[in-house]
């Protein structure tokens, strides 16, 4: 008999503490409590020599059923596409153009939090229903389904 694991999906980036907080919001997702003895991350981060203040941050489902994601500093930019990206599901049981308007403007709110968009697919039944193609700030790619 197998055990089920957990996931957690991690980012490499240049800014863990601003792309925690961006996908904080988009996916409805918040900060884990802050270590014991500290009232918040900003307190704890105090105590930490400048250098090591952001170079890692978390945002976790605060129901408790999506992964936790993870955000690490790294020296080196991005350079290629993603092997593997977020399909965040932003109009499950939609379908046509009430699907592709869900898509539209779930995608003007993360422009507007700094997400870039890159291209819109029209569904193409069976196999597709339509999506768009976006970039966090980071560049790292996701897709609205």
């Amino acid at each position: 008999m197998s055990t089920v694991r957990e996931v957690q999906v991690t980012f490499d980036c240049a800014d863990p503490r601003a792309l925690s907080v961006f996908w904080n919001e988009v996916l409805g997702y918040e900060f884990p409590p802050p270590p014991p003895g500290f009232e918040s991350w900003d307190a704890f981060s105090a105590t930490l020599p400048e250098e090591q203040r952001n170079m890692a941050s978390a945002s976790v489902d605060p129901a408790g059923a999506g992964p936790r994601l993870f955000f690490q500093q790294v020296p080196e930019g991005k350079t290629v596409k993603n092997r593997v990206h977020l399909d965040v599901r932003a109009a499950p049981g939609l379908a046509g153009d009430e699907r592709m308007a869900a898509l539209e403007a779930e995608c003007e709110r993360l422009v507007a939090l700094g997400a870039t968009r890159v291209e819109r697919h029209e569904p193409a039944p069976p196999m597709s229903g339509g999506h768009i193609v976006m970039q966090d700030p980071e560049g790292n790619e996701f897709c609205l389904d």
